[in-house]
Parts: structure tokens; C-alpha cells; sequence
């Protein structure tokens, strides 16, 4: 074999090895939650019976979902809530729906009373989803609902 071939074939290997581990260096970082398909409504409590805020989002990430927390706000409250502020609030629901892939739902319970407190027009959720490998996503308006009587 000559040496040119030679030098040619460890120049290709070379690239072919640099390519290869930095696909791997990719493949291997850690990718942060992803919220898909959510969606928020409100349901006016009846005589007989109370309302609810629900939310309901599905949540992925390859080392798998460890909690996703939930606020409701309505938005002439001009609240804005931050990411550090929704790790105190209330957790959703969640169930396993496949490997990487968890349904969260979030129910908030309003009897008439409360009802009759809440502020009409449109509400934003915020959503907070914390990963198995300590991974998050805060999303500050990851649904909208209009909240009429």
C-alpha cells in the first residue's frame, strides 16, 4: 500500500472519528421538558354541583417527567408570575403515557361562593415541568380561558 493511500485513509479516519463523537457529544446532552397539546377550560358550578379550572398538557422528556406544576391567574390581575414562584405552587396530576411521555392534569375545585369571587374575561395557566434528571420548563402562558358566569 502506498504511503499516500495510506495518509489518505487516516485523514478519512480522523474526520470520520471527529464526526462521529460529536454526534454523540449531541446525542448525549440533556433536553429540557417539552408541553404539548394543552389545554385549559372553565366549568361553572351548577345547583347541584361545583365548578372547576382544569388544565390538561402532555409532557415529555427522555429521562421522564417528575411533577409539573400548575397556576391559574386571571389576566387583569397583570400578575406574571416567574419560574421561581411556581415551584411553591400546587402539582398536577400526572400518569405515564408511554416511556418519555407523561398526562398531567391539573383540577381546581370552585364551589358558587368562590365562583362568584373570580374575575370574568380571560385567565392564563403557567406551567412549571421538572424532569427526572432535574431538567425544567416554565412556560408563563401555556393556556387561555375564558372564564364567563
Amino acid at each position: 500500500m502506498s504511503k499516500r493511500i495510506l495518509f489518505s485513509s487516516l485523514i478519512g479516519a480522523v474526520v470520520l472519528g471527529g464526526v462521529a463523537a460529536s454526534g454523540l457529544a449531541l446525542a448525549a446532552a440533556p433536553r429540557e421538558p417539552t408541553l404539548e397539546h394543552g389545554s385549559a377550560r372553565y366549568a361553572a358550578p351548577s345547583d347541584g354541583s361545583a365548578g372547576s379550572i382544569a388544565y390538561t398538557v402532555d409532557v415529555s422528556d427522555d429521562s421522564g417527567i417528575r411533577g409539573l406544576k400548575v397556576l391559574a391567574w386571571p389576566a387583569s390581575s397583570k400578575l406574571d408570575p416567574t419560574e421561581a414562584e411556581l415551584r411553591s405552587v400546587e402539582s398536577a396530576k400526572c400518569r405515564s403515557t408511554s416511556d418519555e411521555t407523561t398526562r398531567c392534569t391539573y383540577t381546581l375545585k370552585v364551589t358558587k361562593r368562590e365562583a362568584a369571587d373570580l374575575a370574568k374575561g380571560t385567565w392564563y395557566v403557567s406551567a412549571l415541568a421538572t424532569a427526572e434528571d432535574g431538567g425544567t420548563t416554565f412556560v408563563p402562558r401555556a393556556a387561555t380561558f375564558d372564564l364567563t358566569r
